[in-house]
């Protein structure tokens, strides 16, 4: 079972590092995470599309209770991410100082530790979060 478990983890990883979706070559939309089924027009998808990782939050709340495993980071900011490329993904925002959240500020991809998994191997998890664009 161990071998099956490396193939989904550095799938996984592609879209935990790098925003890496697909693109459809019916109607050329971009899909993330990838399906291989376009949700614009249900044509096949298998094509790799890495998004630029830029966005604007289109929508967020502050989380004040964390789930299990996250209690470290509450309270914390989760935001709906609409990509500059058109998909909305959520995350946590992260970086923000002092600044204020709003609507429509833009934002950027990074790569950060999420969580340590309570094992005695203490595997750092990493994935993606978005802090405000740097002007």
């Amino acid at each position: 079972a161990e071998k099956m478990e490396i193939p989904r983890h550095w799938r996984l990883k592609k879209q935990r590092y790098a925003l890496v979706g697909e693109t459809c070559p019916h109607c050329d939309g971009k899909i993330f995470p990838p399906r291989d089924v376009c949700p614009h027009c249900g044509g096949e998808a298998k094509t790799p599309y890495g998004f630029s990782g830029r966005g604007k939050v289109f929508s967020f709340t502050m989380m004040q209770d964390a789930p299990a495993g996250y209690e470290a980071q509450a309270p914390y900011t989760v935001a709906l991410v609409q990509l500059e490329e058109g998909p909305v993904i959520t995350a946590q925002l992260t970086d923000l100082g002092d600044q204020a959240v709003e609507i429509g500020m833009p934002v950027e991809m990074v790569t950060r530790k999420i969580r340590q998994d309570g094992n005695d191997r203490g595997i750092l998890v990493y994935g993606y979060k978005f802090r405000p664009l740097m002007q």
